[in-house]
Parts: structure tokens; sequence; C-alpha cells
């Protein structure tokens, strides 16, 4: 199933819908005390999943299109944001960074979140070196603790597409990665959330960046160093990773940083990240004097 979070004029608050094709549904509208978020859904397991699922095949459910509705980031309100620096060998070799024995893992501020064909700005004063990086994002929907490597895959509830937009003179001027990856709206995320049933091998995806009309990134998440699996067993070895929680697992090659010309992010580009079978996800950008 596909789901994610929409604003409507008549309804401005972030609402989940769920969607098929070019139409969705509210699912709080399905049947009574039903979620109206993605996190409330998630620890609903799987028998609300299922309830969900029955209900959205009905021929009398209301359905709307797209157009005049406002896309909110995928997750509104994940119990935390872990994010895998140097997971792909092409992407730590052009930034010149040594990928380590074991993940390099850092935090997402909640605030960074903002969602598809939102408009991202920040402080020329700040930076004018912003770059892109596609990510494949995993969302958890049962708990892991001390979960093997074999298991991992039946925690994972979901996934997304994730832009990790970064400051970079910035991230080499400090020696931690969350500030400079967590301004307001830096981390975009969806359109859409698929469940994990529709991803059958999160390793066989196809990963793209398009930068104002420009492919710049290209890969498949088989080129991840870690992979999905041991990201979430060595995650939770550590912490207890709860229902909600989103892991975006590394970018490929091909960052604007390293790109010769030198390609940033300027005022008015236009970055879209893709997955395929996920979805494309859109931000405008916008530097202020």
């Amino acid at each position: 199933m596909r789901f994610a979070h929409l604003r409507t004029a008549a309804n401005p608050e972030p609402r989940l819908v769920v969607v098929d094709e070019d139409s969705a549904a509210f699912v709080d509208a399905l049947f009574p005390h039903a979620p109206r978020t993605l996190e409330q859904l998630i620890l609903g397991q799987d028998e609300l999943l299922a309830r969900v699922r029955d209900a959205a095949e009905s021929p009398e459910v209301e359905r709307f299109g797209f157009t005049g509705a406002e896309f909110a980031s995928a997750v509104l309100a994940p119990p935390v944001i872990l994010a895998v620096g140097l997971n792909y060998a092409a992407h730590s070799g052009e930034l010149g960074l040594k990928t380590d024995q074991t993940p390099t893992v850092f935090v997402l501020w909640p605030n960074s979140l903002t969602g598809h064909e939102q408009t991202t700005s920040w402080p020329r004063s700040l930076s004018e070196s912003v770059d892109y990086e596609a990510e494949l994002g995993v969302i958890i929907g049962r708990p892991a603790k001390n979960v093997p490597q074999e298991k991992a895959l039946d925690h994972v509830w979901g996934y997304t597409v994730v832009n990790d937009v970064t400051a970079r003179d910035i991230q080499f001027s400090e020696a931690q990665w969350s500030r400079c990856k967590s301004f307001d709206g830096f981390t975009p995320t969806g359109p859409f959330v698929v469940t994990a049933d529709e991803v059958p091998d999160p390793q066989d995806l196809h990963i793209w960046t398009v930068v104002d009309g420009h492919t710049v990134q290209d890969a498949s998440t088989g080129q991840m160093i870690r992979p999905v699996s041991t990201l979430v067993s060595h995650l939770s070895q550590s912490v207890t990773l709860l229902p909600g929680t989103l892991i975006s697992t590394g970018s490929p090659g091909g960052a604007g940083y390293s790109r010769d010309p030198q390609i940033f992010l300027r005022d008015r580009s236009t970055v879209t990240v893709g997955i395929d079978g996920i979805g494309a996800l859109t931000t405008h950008c916008r530097i202020l004097d």
C-alpha cells in the first residue's frame, strides 16, 4: 500500500491518505477512530493496517485527486531520525572521507522535515555550498532490539525517499554532521511511504537525482556498503528502534561537492531525488540575502 500526508484548503493540518494511482482517500474517514497520521497507523501494527486495507478497497470510499492538495513530510513525528553516512563507496571516495569499520551514524533534527514540492530556503551568510543527497528512507514498524541481520527486515514497516540536503562548508568545519544537515527544510521526505511488502528487495532499487534538468546521481541501492538489514541490526544492538523511527541509509556517488566543476543548489534551483517503485521527491530552493 502507498500512503502520504496531505493538506487541502478545507483541511490545512496534515492528514494521512491512502493512495491509489492518481487519487487518494483520507484514512481517518474510512471508519470510526481510524488513524490520522502515519505514526498512528504504524502503532496499530498489522491488525490496523489490515483494517485500513480492507476499508480502502470499498467502492463507496470517497476519493479525490491531488490537484490543489499540498504534500507534507512523509513522516511527521518520528521518535528519531537516524542518518547513515558514507554507506556507498563512491560517495565516501568522492568526499575524501574514509569508510569506517562500523556505520557512521548521526541524528537529524525534526525541524528539518518537509514535504514534496515544498520550498527550502537558507541564508547566503550561512552557506553557499548546499548539496543534494538521494537516499532510501527506512521506517521501523515493530520495536527492534538486538535483532539479528536475518530477521532485521521483519521490523521494517515501509520505505520512503529522502533528500539529505547538506551545507558542505559547515560539514567540513565541524566534528559532527547534525547541524549542517538539519537547517529548516533540509530533510525533505516522500511524497509517499510504501509498505514493506511492496519492496521485496531494498537492495535492488534504482536511485537517482536530477538538478535543474540534469541527472547527477544514477545508481542502485545494491551498491550500499552495508545493506538495510545490516544497518537495522547494527543500530538495534545499542538502542531500541521504536515504531516510526526513520533511518536514512546513505547516498550514492555524484554529489555536487565532488563534481568538476562543482554543482551546488542555487537560488531557484529545483532538485528531484527518486527511487523507482517508491516515488520522486521534488524540492525548490531559495537563497536568502
